[in-house]
């Protein structure tokens, strides 16, 4: 069934494509909308039948499912739109806040859940079982469980993190269904009857912990997080394929929703070759990054002396004292200053995040190993983190 709705809805099925990641929204969303709202229909039949707040609290959370389906559709089709005048970067990070909004469904249902399990363990109320009942609720878990399947896929395939949410939806439905059908033997099969509120309690733990994580990578994507290292090592190996690029670093990533990544790096290069050599090699690298990874990419050339052996000697020198000390260290830029009476030697040193040992430590205790061996050198450090 999977398969068969995408190969009928979607015709182009590369995901890179606004207009194609617009059409997998509109089919996660469409399917959800007709799924939900059938699920609900018999949901409140059975609950009313029953007399069960378990399934009456489960027919309305498929109603909500039905409406974050509807937000999964508007927010794709407002993140596909054009860029213009007051969004230069386009408006993709609508991905992220319409998943944003459908978490607040999952809170939702959590909270209502858990309140109607509390008053259910205060004034506890007779269950009905029926036989017909256990089966809507069984061909509901085995629904929501394809439909989690369904947007799990989808999600594999474009990165929507809408989809991941509807996903997390769906199987949070799954578990509140399958402890409904507990809750309801429960109480129709023993005389304790508070086995309804109890494990709509449990359930709903269960889902707010859910909520929690979807909003955890919702805002991770907001705030900015790290960039794949898959992306950011081949973003390097495209860049050194080039001859004269020799080095990079401050490599930085900026995401502003699926298929609209900015970049941008520092190249090291020859300081001895005509800049307008320079000038084309690094043009034409930047062309070559965008037209495979989709993503507009500025490269800032540093020039550096690469064929002289006594500032090669150098940095092997001060190479070796940083791996010694650390080997997550990196260190770029590096220069030179031979005076009459000292030598400084200038560079960038990258350490990682949350080191730790203050910058001042870290600098002091590697001065002291440059001293050992060379006392007429002097570090001038600036200590940074990688954005990567």
């Amino acid at each position: 069934m999977t398969n068969f709705l995408i190969k009928t809805f979607i015709k182009d099925n590369d995901p890179s494509n606004l207009k194609t990641r617009e059409k997998y929204g509109t089919l996660s969303g469409g399917v959800g909308i007709v799924l939900n709202v059938i699920l609900s229909v018999f949901k409140f039949i059975i609950g009313t039948i029953t007399n069960s707040v378990s399934i009456m609290a489960d027919a309305v959370n498929n109603l909500t499912d039905a409406s974050s389906s509807v937000v999964t559709i508007l927010g794709t089709k407002i993140a596909g739109k054009p860029v213009d005048k007051d969004h230069p970067f386009g408006h993709g990070r609508m991905e992220y806040i319409s998943a944003l909004v459908v978490s607040f469904f999952i809170f939702l249902m959590g909270f209502e859940l858990g309140k109607s399990s509390i008053q259910k363990i205060i004034k506890p109320e007779e269950v009905k079982f029926s036989i017909i009942s256990i089966i809507v609720l069984g061909v509901a878990i085995l629904a929501k469980l394809w439909l989690a399947y369904f947007n799990f896929k989808l999600y594999k395939i474009t990165g929507n993190i809408n989809m991941k949410a509807v996903m997390q939806d769906s199987l949070n439905d799954s578990i509140a269904t399958g402890a409904t059908m507990i809750a309801l033997a429960i109480s129709a099969f023993t005389s304790f009857k508070r086995a309804d509120g109890i494990i709509g309690i449990i359930v709903t733990i269960i889902i707010i912990i859910a909520g929690i994580q979807i909003v955890k990578d919702i805002i991770d994507n907001l705030l900015g997080k790290a960039p794949d290292p898959a992306l950011v090592k081949e973003i390097e190996s495209l860049m050194l394929q080039e001859e004269k690029i020799v080095g990079v670093h401050d490599l930085i990533v900026h995401d502003y929703g699926p298929g609209r990544i900015i970049a941008s790096a520092h190249a090291e290069v020859p300081c001895n070759i005509d800049v307008m050599e320079l000038h084309d090699i690094i043009d034409n690298t930047e062309k070559r990054i965008s037209k495979k990874l989709n993503i507009i990419i500025c490269i800032h050339m540093d020039p550096v002396i690469t064929d002289d052996e006594r500032i090669d000697k150098y940095k092997d020198f001060i190479k070796n004292i940083i791996n010694e000390y650390d080997e997550r260290f990196s260190f770029h830029d590096f220069r030179v200053v031979e005076g009459p009476s000292h030598t400084n030697f200038i560079f960038d040193l990258v350490i990682p995040h949350e080191y730790d040992k203050d910058n001042n430590t870290i600098l002091n205790d590697i001065k002291a190993k440059v001293k050992e061996t060379r006392p007429d050198v002097f570090l001038v450090v600036t200590v940074e983190h990688s954005f990567v």
